[in-house]
């Protein structure tokens, strides 16, 4: 299987580590983290991104925007918000969703 590639994005510093610290804990998972979403945009702009990880506390018109810049970049990237419940249920989100569009 591929290597996975993350960009989390959200506005609690501890959460993020968190959440960047468990994706990144899988073999074939890899994973950044931004707080900002300018630096969050440039990076993915220069890299291929498979899964954007939207953590807690980013305002809705933020959200929305961003959710729309990076599928207007790249067509077949999985946008999931996700604001908590342990490493369990992310992996399952996950897995989810990329079983669903066919991704793996």
């Amino acid at each position: 299987m591929k290597t996975l590639e993350f960009l989390l994005l959200g506005k609690n510093e501890a959460i993020l580590a968190i959440l960047l610290r468990l994706v990144n804990a899988y073999e074939d998972w890899n994973a950044v983290a931004f707080s900002n979403e300018t630096e969050a945009q440039d990076y993915f702009q220069n890299h291929k991104i498979d899964v954007v990880l939207l953590s807690s506390g980013i305002e809705d018109h933020v959200e929305k925007e961003f959710t729309l810049f990076c599928l207007k970049q790249q067509l077949d990237v999985e946008v999931i918000e996700h604001f908590g419940g342990g490493s369990g249920l992310l992996k399952s989100e996950i897995l989810h969703r990329l079983h669903l569009k066919g991704k793996i």
